[in-house]
C-alpha cells in the first residue's frame, strides 16, 4: 500500500456518507482501490434484493478513492453502471476500481464489483476531471 500519502488516505477514510452506509476502504494504492460493505436489510429494496443505491455508492466509493490517491482533487464527469446479478442479505461485496486512462488532467477507472465467490454482481466505468 505504498504510493499514497498519509493524509490523502485519511481524507478517504474519513468519508461521512460511506460511514453511514458501512463502506470500508480495504486497500488504497496509487490508482487503484477495494471497498467492501455488506448487505443489511437497510440496504434492500422493496423487492428485497439489495438496493442499486447501495451497489452503486460501493463501487463511487472505490471511483472516488482510487481517482484521488494521486493527492490531487478529482471529480466525476461521468460514471455509468450495469447491475448484473443481486445478493442475499448478509452477503459482503467488494468494489476494485482499477486506473484505465490517466491524462493531464482526465482519468478513467473501471470497478468490479463482486460477490464473496467472485461472481460479478456490477461493473461501473467513470471519469474523473483533475482542476
Amino acid at each position: 500500500m505504498s504510493g499514497v500519502a498519509d493524509e490523502v488516505r485519511e481524507r478517504i477514510e474519513s468519508d461521512a456518507y460511506c460511514e453511514t452506509l458501512g463502506i470500508d476502504l480495504v486497500e488504497l494504492d496509487s490508482g487503484y482501490a477495494q471497498t467492501e460493505l455488506t448487505i443489511t436489510e437497510d440496504l434492500l429494496n422493496f423487492h428485497g434484493t439489495p438496493h442499486g443505491g447501495a451497489i452503486y455508492s460501493l463501487a463511487d466509493a472505490a471511483f472516488a478513492a482510487a481517482s484521488n490517491s494521486h493527492g490531487e482533487a478529482a471529480v466525476a464527469l461521468e460514471t455509468n453502471i450495469s447491475y448484473l446479478d443481486a445478493v442475499d442479505t448478509g452477503e459482503t461485496l467488494s468494489a476494485v476500481a482499477e486506473e484505465t486512462h490517466l491524462a493531464d488532467s482526465t482519468a478513467e477507472y473501471e470497478i468490479t464489483v463482486t460477490a464473496q465467490d467472485d461472481e460479478r454482481i456490477a461493473t461501473f466505468r467513470g471519469r474523473v476531471y483533475r482542476p
